[in-house]
């Protein structure tokens, strides 16, 4: 089991932009990235926080996906990560971090825009975890357009079948395997409340995803089971190099944050923790913003 230790960070530590030009295929790979996104491999340490409880997170080989199942592993959960199969690589070094955690791995490889994978990712994760406590579903699909003229049919339904329908579908599943107690967390973004220009699909399926998150904390409350979501601001990861924005873009990506810099993953994890422990047992329906300092929430 590996024993990383937690210290006080200097915020001019993380890197800062300018970034150089970097353009991977969709859906992109974090060992690729320069810099390297840092999911806190060497820094997170837990408290036991999540001990014996058993998650469930969608786009967990990279990202922030990535590093909520390492800090989940190290409060002691046991993690069933679902990626796309050309993420393989990512995915097997999550695999093995929580491993060394001496925590169960499950890895279920693909696509969430099939109603039909998304139930059977569920019965699969249920099945190999014996049971299941905490829902994160983050996996999304971001890709920049110019104008509402060129967004095509197939990409705006592509990214809603991602961000949206994938939701749906996997949470419709889940629900009747957990119980009181459960914590469900969703993955919204900050683009829901300050949309960019280029981002007009994305934006409206993190919209959507705020809006199924204060309803569902209503239906399921007298259950016992809480819904929450964080919204991310600029954060470091594929999601932002595989087309998510133009080059240029990446180049100063994060740099109009009041902290300079974008975020790493290993920065966000925390609230994923916190959401899903008993000590926020009184915490439903609610949307937690992190985003550098500009304050959108």
């Amino acid at each position: 089991m590996t024993t990383p230790t937690n210290k006080t960070l200097d915020l001019n530590e993380y890197p800062k932009p300018p970034f150089e030009e970097q353009s991977q295929d969709v859906p992109g790979l974090a060992s690729k990235m320069v810099p390297v996104p840092d999911h806190g491999e060497t820094s997170y340490r837990g408290t036991g926080r999540l001990t014996g409880r058993k998650a469930l997170i969608t786009g967990g080989d990279s990202g922030i996906g990535r590093a909520v199942a390492i800090a989940y592993a190290r409060e002691g959960a046991d993690v069933a990560i679902n990626y796309l199969p050309a993420e393989e690589s990512d995915a097997a070094e999550v695999i093995k971090l929580i491993q060394a955690e001496g925590r169960k791995a499950i890895a279920i490889p693909g696509d969430i825009r099939s109603e039909e994978f998304c139930q059977k990712l569920v019965k699969d994760a249920v099945e190999q975890l014996g049971g299941l406590d905490i829902l994160v579903n983050n996996a999304g699909r971001q890709q920049f357009n110019e104008s509402i003229r060129t967004l095509s049919t197939e990409d705006f339904d592509a990214t809603f079948k991602t961000n949206v329908y994938a939701m749906f579908w996997i949470t419709k599943a889940a629900v009747d395997y957990l119980p009181r107690g459960a914590s469900i967390i969703n993955t919204s973004s900050v683009q829901a409340f300050k949309p960019s220009e280029i981002l007009l699909d994305y934006a409206q399926t993190k919209a959507c995803i705020v809006a199924f998150t204060k309803s569902l904390a209503q239906q399921l409350g007298e259950e016992g089971i809480r819904v929450n979501a964080v919204a991310p601001g600029p954060f470091w990861t594929p999601l932002q190099t595989s087309g998510g924005q133009p080059q240029e873009k990446i180049k100063q990506f994060g740099a109009s944050a009041p902290l300079g810099r974008p975020g790493q993953p290993a920065e966000i994890a925390p609230l994923y923790v916190t959401l899903a422990s008993t000590e926020s047992s009184y915490t439903s329906g609610q949307v937690w913003c992190t985003d550098g300092g500009t304050g959108t929430l």
